[in-house]
């Protein structure tokens, strides 16, 4: 039942390292697009004070999530729950932050415009979004690999693609979530974190 992406064992040391900056010490931190589940487990080992819910919208993903939180998760991480972020309302009504990663490029843009929408539902004021992956972002060149992802994404899905960061940050804009940092990551990817107005 336990998926295995190797990616998630590559990256989740980085990201830790700038969750460990960004996260409160207690509260509820609601992971978008768990997808294996095998970050869920070591970030929700990491923060013992925090409630860790993953949540996916693939049926095959919430197996594995499950199969992992049982054979390895703490009592912290919570059972997997059903969340396509296009949809509303979402399975849970308040989170004190939230992290998405490897999500929007891998999914039509409506499930960024949702993202967006939903967070501003459920974030506390201050609360942080944080996302991971692969952006374009105006001004900076562009890594070859990051070209050659994007193509590969839309050749698998037209509606899939490295995102351009204006267009992200604009959706969360709209949706009265501030830029708060963008952090250079490993294999030319960035963690970029929004946070909700009001804290």
């Amino acid at each position: 039942m336990r998926r295995h992406a190797p990616s998630a064992e590559r990256n989740r040391e980085p990201i830790l390292a700038i969750l460990r900056e960004l996260l409160p010490s207690r509260g509820t931190v609601l992971e978008v697009a768990s997808g294996t589940g095998q970050h869920a487990v070591f970030f929700s080992r990491a923060f013992p004070g925090l409630v860790w819910q993953p949540t996916d919208a693939d049926p095959t993903a919430l197996e594995s999530i499950e199969a992992w939180r049982r054979e390895e998760g703490p009592p912290s991480l919570r059972s997997p729950l059903v969340l396509d972020v296009s949809t509303a309302p979402w399975p849970m009504e308040s989170a004190d932050a939230m992290v998405c990663i490897n999500m929007i490029h891998i999914s039509p843009w409506e499930a960024c415009q949702g993202l967006m929408r939903g967070a501003a539902r459920v974030l506390s004021p201050g609360g942080p979004l944080i996302l991971y992956g692969a952006y374009f972002i105006e001004g900076r060149p562009t890594a070859p690999s990051n070209l050659a992802f994007d193509a590969s994404l839309r050749e698998r899905n037209p509606a899939w693609g490295v995102r351009e960061l204006g267009a992200v940050t604009a959706e969360a804009r709209a949706n009265g979530l501030e830029l708060d940092r963008v952090v250079d990551m490993p294999s030319n990817n960035f963690t970029v974190v929004f946070r909700q107005r009001g804290g």
